[in-house]
């Protein structure tokens, strides 16, 4: 069956403050947001008809905004209610939720001060991508020819769209070569993470993962590291250089639309999914469908 183009569907997306037609929900061509990257986004998931960490993530979209010198003009609360909403318009269950946020078409130059800012969401059908024993096989990552850059030239701690033009450029290699994947270094050639996924490794039954200074800390993260900790499982953040990856027993990515996934190998580094990644998968998911 052909899915149709993200443009051409049917029902209704949540646009500066009312629901409206999926179709009409559209931007100027000169949008700052399209021109400049000046836009920021959550991706956001809904188990059960209810969005997990709904308010974390409502609070993290408005602080992106803040990096990139805009205010978002609603509340946390508001947001909540807007993406409630906006998944009972569509009646959907299990889904992606994303909110976005970016500068209008009243200034078309670098800098946009008067811009208006415009905020939508829209949900989706999404079921999860694979079951715990299709999971448990594990997925093959690339490594990405660009790496994170150095904190002090982007905005890293924002969830801005702009940063992720080098992760759809990576990923694209990755599936050219056959590849679901590539894992980013940072510009020192550390381990940073993949194009929309943080990464864990395992070893002697610890976790250890990278230090998120150059990359965002995804709210998927720290959810698997506190549920690593509630199971008596170390966590060490630490910065990783590329050939320690011998070393490790397990690897898995986690983020909302890859939950937590294990990984077979990266490049020429292989890896065997056990019981850290199972136990896990098995967290995360009742913690999900709490």
């Amino acid at each position: 069956m052909l899915v149709p183009p993200f443009d051409q569907r049917d029902g209704f997306i949540w646009f500066n403050g009312a629901l409206v037609p999926w179709r009409d929900a559209k931007l100027h061509v000169l949008s700052h947001g399209l021109h400049y990257g000046s836009s920021v986004f959550e991706g956001e998931r809904a188990y059960a008809g209810k969005i997990f960490k709904s308010r974390e993530h409502s609070e993290r979209f408005k602080r992106s905004a803040e990096i990139l010198d805009f205010q978002i003009p609603y509340t946390v609360e508001e947001l909540d209610a807007a993406k409630d909403a906006t998944l009972k318009a569509n009646n959907l269950v299990n889904s992606y939720v994303r909110p976005i946020a970016w500068r209008g078409s009243e200034m078309m130059a670098v800098a946009a001060q008067n811009s208006t800012i415009h905020v939508a969401i829209a949900t989706w059908d999404w079921p999860s991508m694979f079951d715990i024993n299709t999971k448990m096989k594990g997925v093959k990552l690339d490594l990405a020819e660009y790496c994170r850059p150095d904190p002090r030239t982007a905005p890293s701690m924002a969830k801005a769209a702009g940063l992720y033009m080098i992760c759809t450029i990576s990923k694209h290699r990755a599936e050219r070569r056959g590849y679901a994947d590539a894992l980013m270094l940072d510009w020192q050639g550390r381990v940073a993470e993949c194009t929309g996924a943080n990464v864990f490794f395992v070893k002697d039954g610890a976790l250890h993962t990278p230090i998120a200074d150059c990359f965002l800390d995804g709210i998927t993260r720290r959810t698997v590291i506190d549920l690593a900790k509630a199971r008596g499982i170390e966590v060490v953040e630490r910065r990783i250089m590329p050939d320690e990856m011998s070393t490790f027993d397990e690897c898995f990515i986690c983020g909302t639309g890859a939950e937590v996934t294990p990984v077979a190998e990266i490049a020429q580094y292989k890896f065997t999914p056990g019981a850290v990644s199972r136990a896990l998968i098995e967290g995360y998911d009742k913690a999900v469908h709490a």
